[in-house]
């Protein structure tokens, strides 16, 4: 028992080493495996002996290393310029392509890339009173987040219920006068497919608006694919009216959280993204990222990571999940009741439910139950709830072990039957306002799914909770998982 002056973040009298380790490693064990090929998001785990340790050793040996202002480490400018010339080169860009001016930066991922992607776009319009973006409903939410922020108008495109892609002619027509970026997907997050990037960045180059492919997700991958005989559409920078590409180092390139890059085709377009601030006596500011304090670890480990791995390194590490890929998408299709969103062209195997009696959420928890943890997508506009599976080098040994898992999961979600909420419960769902939800209404919402008054943990199952939210109107959605998590985020005094 922790004595209550030892206890908490803060306590009296300070803990030793040990001990603090052995609680963090006390907490970590009710997170989700990171490693070991069984949890199809958030992590990429690519299954190389000794590369957490390597990137470990980096990370330390520049952690506490400043990115606001290279001149004091130029270790960590040597460092960012060497990613963003190795990713560029990925992309189609650098000396001797058509793109040779090729600038980037590093950020803190791939939300912050996407923001200053933005960014960019709308400070190189200072004219506009109302900024504008172009985005398929299937491109990423930071693009929301990032117009939300910035205070740009988002104009979404639907997308095509069996191609999931969005069509040229549909983005030509969202263009307006105000519209300062198109943006596109290599490949969309939700379904994995790549969108037309060769069509939308035409239309965005007529209409002389820039033109950004979100290829955080699959910008480390689908160049390898490319090699390895797929058949990849053209999404970078050899692609004629695409102005700037983002890519994430922490997903795919297999480095530590985070770390992506933003690459623009030449540095005037680049330009708007600084931030620069000499009014006022300390030191000038000059920040090309979000942050300004910035730990130089997660770029040395994605350094070592990048340098450790090499060309060849990736290739196997793309082949390696490209056929677990197939093999992920095969055994889906073998169960009844299931079926492909997409044909997979990527990373991504997602899929849904075409039998009313296996309902996909309970499905998830039964896959849970079996060590297998998946992201439920709720329902959206013409789309069904699907499941999403990020796959990596690491799942590929244990492909085999899945299939069986996966048809055991949708015979037990069979029996036990879909969600059934209360009748008023649904009719609530339907009729609610955000502005009518009250602190009363969400707490007892909360405790009647299992979230509880407070912090603490989760249910062992999800269904009830993502079938409220699936039945829920999208802004009803939005803000009843602002209230829930709100719930779970509260000081442990």
């Amino acid at each position: 028992m922790i004595d209550e002056e030892r206890a908490g973040a803060l306590p009296v009298e300070g803990v030793p080493a040990e001990q603090v380790l052995d609680e963090i490693r006390g907490l970590r064990a009710g997170d989700r495996p990171t490693h070991g090929g069984r949890l199809f998001a958030y992590v990429y785990d690519p299954g190389v002996p000794g590369l957490d340790e390597l990137a470990a050793a980096a990370y330390a040996e520049a952690a506490h290393v400043n990115g606001l202002d290279p001149t004091a480490f130029p270790s960590l400018l040597a460092m960012e310029n060497a990613l963003v010339a190795a990713a560029a080169r990925l992309l189609g860009g650098g000396p001797g392509t058509s793109a040779p001016a090729v600038v980037g930066s590093v950020t803190g991922g791939g939300t912050e890339s996407l923001i200053l992607a933005v960014k960019a776009a709308r400070d190189a319009r200072p004219e506009l009173v109302e900024p504008r973006i172009v985005v398929p409903v299937s491109g990423h939410a930071a693009f929301a987040k990032a117009a939300h922020y910035l205070g740009v108008a988002l104009d979404p495109v639907r997308v095509d219920p069996a191609t999931l892609r969005p069509a040229a002619a549909d983005v030509a027509a969202a263009i307006r006068p105000e519209t300062v970026l198109v943006a596109c997907s290599a490949p969309s997050y939700a379904h994995g497919v790549v969108d037309p990037v060769a069509e939308i960045a035409a239309v965005a180059a007529a209409a002389g608006v820039r033109c950004h492919v979100d290829a955080c997700f699959g910008g480390w991958t689908l160049p390898w694919l490319r090699r390895l005989g797929e058949p990849v559409p053209p999404f970078d920078f050899t692609v004629n009216g695409v102005t700037s590409i983002s890519v994430d180092l922490h997903k795919y390139a297999y480095a530590p959280k985070g770390v992506s890059v933003l690459l623009h085709r030449d540095p005037a377009l680049r330009a708007p993204q600084y931030f620069a601030y000499a009014d006022w006596p300390g030191y000038t500011m000059v920040n090309p990222v979000i942050s300004s304090t910035r730990s130089g670890g997660p770029i040395a480990a994605a350094y070592a990571t990048l340098r450790h791995l090499g060309e060849d390194g990736y290739l196997e590490l793309a082949r390696r999940t490209r056929d677990a890929v197939r093999a992920l998408a095969e055994a889906v299709a073998d169960v009844p009741g299931l079926r492909l969103m997409a044909e997979p062209e990527s990373t991504v195997v997602c899929f849904t439910s075409t039998d009313p009696e296996l309902d996909l959420f309970v499905l998830v928890d039964e896959l849970t139950a079996r060590g297998w943890h998946t992201q439920p997508q709720l329902a959206y506009a013409n789309l069904p709830a699907s499941v999403h599976l990020t796959v990596t080098a690491a799942v590929a040994p244990r492909v085999a072990e899945f299939g069986p898992d996966l048809a055991d999961a949708a015979s037990a979600a069979r029996v036990a039957g879909p969600v059934r909420l209360p009748p008023e419960l649904l009719a609530l769902a339907g009729s609610l306002t955000p502005e009518a939800l009250t602190p009363e209404l969400i707490a007892g919402l909360a405790a009647g799914l299992g979230l509880g008054g407070g912090p603490g943990p989760l249910p062992d199952r999800m269904a009830s909770v993502n079938a409220l939210l699936d039945a829920a109107p999208v802004r009803l959605r939005e803000r009843l998982l602002v209230e829930f998590v709100g719930l779970l985020q509260r000081p442990t005094w």
